[in-house]
C-alpha cells in the first residue's frame, strides 16, 4: 500500500514513466529547430563582442602596458625623444619597496636610459673627491638638464639637491625593462656600503631606516632574474623528459580505457585499492618524515620564511616537520573519505561497474570520440586567446593619469587642497600652484605619471568581453558535450550493437549545428549568468576584506557565495542531462531539462548512487594515473633510479619538471575520462527512459546490454541474434 501511494506522489509530482513507442529507435531523424531566438541573441551578441573588438584594435596599444613608462608617461624604447633609451631607470628604487605605491605610485623620478648603470655611484664621494669629471660621468639627471654644461660642483649638487638628478644609484641589470640592483644588498647594517673605483664607501647620505628595510625586497628582486634562469636551464635540459612523460601519461590514458572495455570490474577494483595503496603510502612517508625530523635539534632545522617562495628555496619547507603533519592529516582524511563511500556503496558498485563497462564499450566502437575532444578545445582555445586580446587591447586603450606623491615630506606647499599624495593631478597646474617654501619649483613631491586609465565606456567594454568570454568558453563545452550525446545515445539505441551506424560522431556533429545552436546558447547562457553572479560576489567580498569588524555582512556574503556555487553545480548537472534529452528527442532547452530533472526524479535513488559512485570511479583511475606519474617522474629526476641517471640532467630545481608532467597528465587524463565520463552519463539517461519504456516482452524489449540485465534480474523474450 505504501508503495503504490509512493508511486502516485511521484507521478503527482514528477510526471508518469515514459510510455513505449514502436517508432522510437534513438535520436530522432525528423526535428526542428530549437530556441530560435536564442540563438538569434547570441549571434547578436558575437556581432556587438566584434564591433568592440575592431575598437579595441584600432585604439588599443598593448605595447603601453609591456615597455616601461617615465614619469612624463613616455615609453621607454618607442616613443620620441626616449626611442634609442630602452631601459627605465628609478633615482631612488627604495621608495618604490612601499605597499602605497599602489596607490601613489612610486615617489621618486624616474627616467629612460640607453643601459643600466654598471657602477655603484655616490655624489658625496666625487663632492668629498672634488672630482667633478668623475661626477659628470656618472651622473644621471633628468631630459632638461644638459650634464656636459654643468661646470662646476656646486651646480651639480644644486641639481641634485632640486631632484634633478640621481644622487646615488647601484649596479643594476635590466629586468622586465627596469634597472634592479644586480647584487644582493646586506641588510642590518648601519650603513649602506657602495663600491667606488674601487673603494668601499660608507655613503652617509643615503643611510636611512627606509633603505636598510628595503635591502630583502631588492635582494628578491636581483634573485629573481637568477632564479629564472635556473628554471629556464632546468627546462631546457629536461624538455625531452618532460615531453616524454606527458606521451607516456596520454598512452597510460588509452591503455587504461582499452583495458576496461574487457577487465571492467578487476580495472575498477584495481583503481580503487591502488588508490588506497598510494594514499597509505604517502601517508607512511610522511609519518616517516615527521619521525626522523621530530628527532633533530631544533637548531639543525631551518626556519622557512615567505622570502624562500620568492627566492626558490622550497626545501626549507620540506624540511619542517610541521609541513609532513598537515600533508600527513590530509592523506588521512581523503583516505577515511575513500573507505566509507567504498564500505557504503559496496552493494552498488555492481550495477556502477556495469556501466562503466558498457561506456568502454560504447568508446571502443566509436573511437573517434577520442579524437573529437580536440575540436572543442581548439575552438575553446581561440575563445580565449580573442577574448584575452580584446582584454589587453581595451586595457591600453585610455589615457594616461598621473598622481601626486611626496607631499608627506613637507617641502611644498600648494595654493590648493586637491594636491595630496595619490591625488590625481595635472603636470601644468601642479607646477603653478605648488612651490616649496621659498617659492621655488618643489624639490621632493611631484606630479608624475601614474598608468593609463579606461573611461565609462571602456569599462562597460570590459564587462561585454567577460560576458562574452564566458559564455563562448561554456557554448564551446556545451557543444562538445551534445555531440558526445547523440553518438553515445545511438549507440545504446541500436538492438543490436554491431549495427551501429559509421560516422555516429559526424552524424551528431551536423545534427546539432543544424538544430540544436540555440538550444546551446540558451545552456550555456544560464552558466554565465551564474558565473557572474559569482564573480561579483567575489569582488564584493574582496571589499569588505578591508572592514574586518562588519562580521554580519561577510558571514552573510559567505553564506551567499556557497549558495551560488552549489547553484552553479546543480545547473550544470541539470545542463548535461537536458543536453543528452535533446540529442536524443530533438526538443528545446526547457523542455528537455523538464524532462531530464523528472526522469532522474522518478529514479532519484538510483541517480544518487550510481551516477555518483561512477563519477568516484572515475575519479579513482584519474587519481591513479596521475599520482603514478608523479611518483614515477619524481623519482626518476631526482635521480633516485641508477638506471636512468645517465639519461637524466642534472638539475636546480627538480621538482619543476616533475610538477609539468602531473599537471599535464592530469589535462590528458581529464580529456580522456570526460569523454568517458559523458558516456557514462548518457548511458545511464538512456538506461533509465529504456527502463520505463520497455518491459522485455517480444513488443517492447530491452535496449540495455545483457550484462545489465542480468544485475538487475531482468531478461528479453526477444533475444539479441
Amino acid at each position: 500500500m505504501g508503495s503504490v501511494v509512493e508511486e502516485e506522489i511521484v507521478k503527482k509530482n514528477y510526471g508518469s514513466p515514459l510510455k513505449h513507442s514502436p517508432d522510437f529507435h534513438g535520436p530522432l531523424k525528423s526535428r526542428s529547430c530549437t530556441d530560435v531566438l536564442c540563438f538569434l541573441l547570441f549571434l547578436a551578441f558575437i556581432g556587438g563582442w566584434a564591433v568592440i573588438a575592431t575598437l579595441a584594435y584600432k585604439t588599443g596599444d598593448p605595447e603601453r602596458l609591456i615597455y616601461p613608462t617615465d614619469s612624463l608617461g613616455r615609453r621607454c624604447g618607442v616613443d620620441d625623444l626616449v626611442e634609442d633609451k630602452p631601459h627605465l631607470f628609478f633615482f631612488d628604487l627604495t621608495k618604490c619597496a612601499s605597499p602605497t605605491v599602489l596607490v601613489t605610485g612610486c615617489p621618486t623620478p624616474q627616467v629612460c636610459v640607453n643601459k643600466c648603470p654598471d657602477t655603484d655611484f655616490a655624489s658625496s664621494y666625487y663632492m668629498i673627491k672634488k672630482d667633478l669629471a668623475g661626477l659628470k660621468k656618472h651622473l644621471i639627471c633628468k631630459y632638461e638638464i644638459d650634464v656636459s654644461s654643468i661646470n662646476s660642483l656646486q651646480k651639480a649638487q644644486e641639481h641634485i639637491d632640486r631632484n634633478e638628478c640621481a644622487s646615488w644609484y647601484i649596479q643594476s641589470k635590466p629586468l622586465a625593462g627596469r634597472c634592479i640592483p644586480s647584487k644582493a644588498l646586506e641588510a642590518g647594517r648601519e650603513m649602506v656600503r657602495l663600491v667606488i673605483d674601487g673603494e668601499i664607501y660608507d655613503a652617509n647620505k643615503i643611510n636611512s631606516d627606509v633603505m636598510i628595510n628595503a635591502t630583502k625586497i631588492l635582494a628578491a628582486f636581483s634573485s629573481s632574474e637568477e632564479i629564472g634562469e635556473m628554471l629556464l636551464q632546468d627546462l631546457t635540459g629536461s624538455w625531452h623528459l618532460v615531453m616524454l612523460g606527458l606521451v607516456e601519461a596520454m598512452f597510460l590514458c588509452l591503455f587504461y580505457i582499452f583495458i576496461m572495455r574487457f577487465l571492467a570490474e578487476p580495472m575498477v577494483w584495481l583503481s580503487l585499492f591502488g588508490s588506497i595503496i598510494l594514499l597509505s603510502f604517502f601517508i607512511y612517508t610522511c609519518y616517516e618524515r615527521y619521525t626522523t625530523l621530530a628527532s633533530l635539534s631544533m637548531s639543525k632545522l631551518p626556519d622557512p620564511s615567505l622570502g624562500d617562495i620568492f627566492t626558490g628555496n622550497f626545501k626549507a619547507y620540506l624540511a619542517v616537520r610541521e609541513t609532513w603533519l598537515v600533508m600527513g592529516i590530509i592523506a588521512i582524511i581523503v583516505l577515511v573519505i575513500v573507505l566509507l563511500i567504498t564500505l557504503a556503496l559496496r552493494n552498488r558498485l555492481r550495477i556502477a561497474i556495469a556501466l562503466i563497462r558498457e561506456a568502454s564499450k560504447a568508446v571502443g566502437s566509436t573511437m573517434s570520440t577520442m579524437v573529437f575532444p580536440v575540436v572543442p578545445w581548439l575552438l575553446q582555445l581561440g575563445v580565449l586567446t580573442f577574448g584575452v586580446s580584446v582584454m589587453v587591447y581595451l586595457a591600453s586603450s585610455g589615457y594616461p593619469v598621473y598622481r601626486v606623491n611626496g607631499m608627506s615630506s613637507g617641502d611644498c606647499v600648494c595654493s590648493s587642497p586637491d594636491f595630496q599624495d595619490g591625488y590625481e593631478c595635472s603636470m601644468d597646474m601642479f607646477r603653478k600652484m605648488c612651490k616649496d617654501k621659498s617659492g621655488g619649483e618643489c624639490l621632493k613631491a611631484s606630479c608624475s605619471f601614474y598608468a593609463y586609465r579606461s573611461d565609462t565606456r571602456i569599462k562597460w567594454f570590459h564587462f561585454y568581453n567577460i560576458v562574452g568570454l564566458f559564455w563562448g568558453l561554456f557554448f564551446i563545452s556545451a557543444f562538445g558535450e551534445m555531440v558526445l550525446a547523440g553518438t553515445f545515445a545511438s549507440w545504446y539505441w541500436t538492438f543490436k550493437k554491431e549495427n551501429v551506424p559509421y560516422f555516429t560522431v559526424t552524424s551528431a556533429f551536423f545534427r546539432t549545428i543544424r538544430y540544436h545552436m540555440g538550444t546551446l546558447a540558451f545552456g550555456s547562457l544560464v552558466i554565465t549568468i551564474c558565473r557572474l553572479i559569482r564573480l561579483v560576489l567575489e569582488w564584493v567580498d574582496q571589499k569588505l576584506k578591508k572592514h574586518q569588524d562588519n562580521s554580519f555582512a561577510r558571514g552573510m556574503l559567505c553564506c551567499c557565495r556557497c549558495c551560488f556555487w552549489c547553484l552553479e553545480k546543480f545547473l550544470r548537472f541539470l545542463n548535461r542531462n537536458a543536453y543528452i534529452m535533446c540529442a536524443v528527442h530533438g526538443k528545446n532547452f526547457c523542455n528537455s531539462a523538464k524532462d531530464a530533472f523528472f526522469l532522474l526524479m522518478r529514479n532519484v535513488v538510483r541517480v544518487v548512487v550510481l551516477d555518483k559512485v561512477t563519477d568516484f570511479l572515475l575519479g579513482l583511475g584519474k587519481l591513479l594515473i596521475v599520482c603514478a606519474m608523479g611518483a614515477q617522474w619524481f623519482y626518476i629526476l631526482s635521480r633516485r633510479v641508477t638506471y636512468f641517471n645517465e639519461s637524466v640532467p642534472e638539475l636546480n630545481y627538480y621538482m619543476v619538471p616533475v610538477f609539468i608532467i602531473v599537471i599535464g597528465s592530469y589535462f590528458i587524463a581529464s580529456v580522456f575520462f570526460n569523454v568517458y565520463a559523458m558516456a557514462v552519463d548518457t548511458l545511464f539517461l538512456c538506461f533509465l527512459e529504456d527502463n520505463e519504456r520497455n518491459d522485455g516482452s517480444a513488443e517492447k524489449p530491452y535496449f540495455m546490454p545483457a550484462k545489465l540485465l542480468r544485475i538487475l534480474s531482468k531478461k528479453n523474450k526477444l533475444e539479441r541474434r
